[in-house]
């Protein structure tokens, strides 16, 4: 593969790397993306995804082929999105693997006492078993990004072997990477915010806190955006202006327009965190206070009265994403897991309901 570079006017300074915090952290990339990322102008070995800096990664994968040497494991790495060579040094314990053992007067200790060749022995057995992989098996590799003979690859600092007989580490690797990418990877790197942006932002948290503060007192159950908008009309005569008066006006979105995108904006926040939900998704926009819906509070308590007599839920109960999705086919398509969570955490405190672990729930 032939190591793609950035072009130094898109590069940011290097100075300003140490401001992202994903340049010092072991970033949770697709394969895929770590083939594809282009290298730095400025310093060699760094590489750059979306703008942000990035010279250590954390990959997940599937064991597809292997090669030993002397000195460490070369182990291909499958994450479902491509495969990469992941370079694993032998450390002195699997080095030794297969010379003979010095027994001298500490193996013939007193009887029942400690015996140091022996736990030595087993040390390097469990190193053994959780760094020698065979093809097919689980590793999770943690380390650095090389570009060697054209070939991009990782240089392991940390890698062991993943049991997971139930896929239950892969279930939940699936599950928080893309969050990654939505909340940090695919986010464009401002390393120096402008003055615009931070007011845009405060805007909405206004906003937001506004809607909240509006929905709490009047103990709304549902509402459409009209009967929101005025509420943030305030805000918009408080935006900074960025023309001068010797300055022509610029052409832009009207205080109008601005409105109903900072409401958009707000209720999206809103739906995120599962303060509020679409039951139907319609062109007439209503949204529903998830606290304050009694039916859909009644739809989980009846779920997970009925599914804890189940055989399959009657030890710890049922788990939070079956619940979420017996709640989608029976009530609405709509609801999300974090509204969901309001509700169970509603229930629990009304103590019609337990919670038997951190995911799974019961009745009294």
């Amino acid at each position: 593969m032939q190591a793609a570079t950035m072009d130094p006017a898109e590069e940011p300074p290097s100075m300003l790397w140490g401001l992202d915090p994903i340049f010092s952290a072991f970033a949770r990339l697709y394969v895929r993306d770590i083939l594809q990322m282009t290298e730095s102008i400025q310093v060699p070995g760094i590489y750059f995804y979306n703008s942000h800096p990035i010279y250590k990664v954390d990959v997940l994968g599937t064991v597809v082929y292997k090669r030993e040497r002397e000195d460490f494991f070369c182990y291909g790495v499958d994450d479902g999105t491509g495969v990469i060579n992941c370079l694993c040094w032998k450390n002195d314990l699997l080095k030794e693997e297969g010379r003979p053992t010095k027994e001298g007067k500490h193996s013939g200790g007193a009887q029942g006492g400690f015996n140091l060749v022996a736990e030595l022995e087993k040390l390097r057995q469990a190193q053994n078993s959780r760094c020698h992989l065979e093809i097919g098996e689980l590793l999770r590799v943690r380390g650095p990004v090389k570009t060697s003979r054209q070939q991009r690859e990782i240089s392991a600092s940390v890698y062991y072997k993943v049991n997971d007989p139930v896929m239950a580490v892969q279930i939940a690797w699936m599950m928080e990477v893309p969050q990654l990418y939505r909340q940090c990877y695919d986010k464009l790197l401002e390393l120096q915010p402008s003055a615009t942006s931070d007011s845009a932002i405060s805007s909405l948290s206004k906003a937001t806190n506004i809607i909240k503060d509006f929905l709490k007192q009047k103990s709304v159950t549902r509402f459409r955006p009209y009967d929101v908008q005025d509420l943030l009309q305030p805000l918009m005569s408080s935006q900074p202006q960025t023309a001068s008066a010797d300055q022509e006006p610029v052409a832009g979105p009207s205080v109008c327009q601005q409105l109903r995108q900072l409401l958009k904006e707000a209720l999206q926040i809103l739906q995120d965190e599962g303060v509020v939900y679409r039951k139907v998704k319609s062109q007439d926009e209503v949204y529903y206070v998830t606290a304050q819906d009694k039916d859909l509070l009644m739809a989980v308590k009846d779920i997970i009265r009925e599914d804890s007599k189940r055989e399959k839920y009657a030890a710890k109960g049922c788990h939070i994403l079956h619940i979420l999705s017996a709640v989608r086919q029976r009530y609405s398509l709509n609801v999300s897991k974090a509204a969901l969570e309001l509700v169970l955490q509603s229930l629990e405190c009304d103590s019609d309901i337990v919670s038997t672990s951190d995911s799974h729930y019961t009745v009294f």
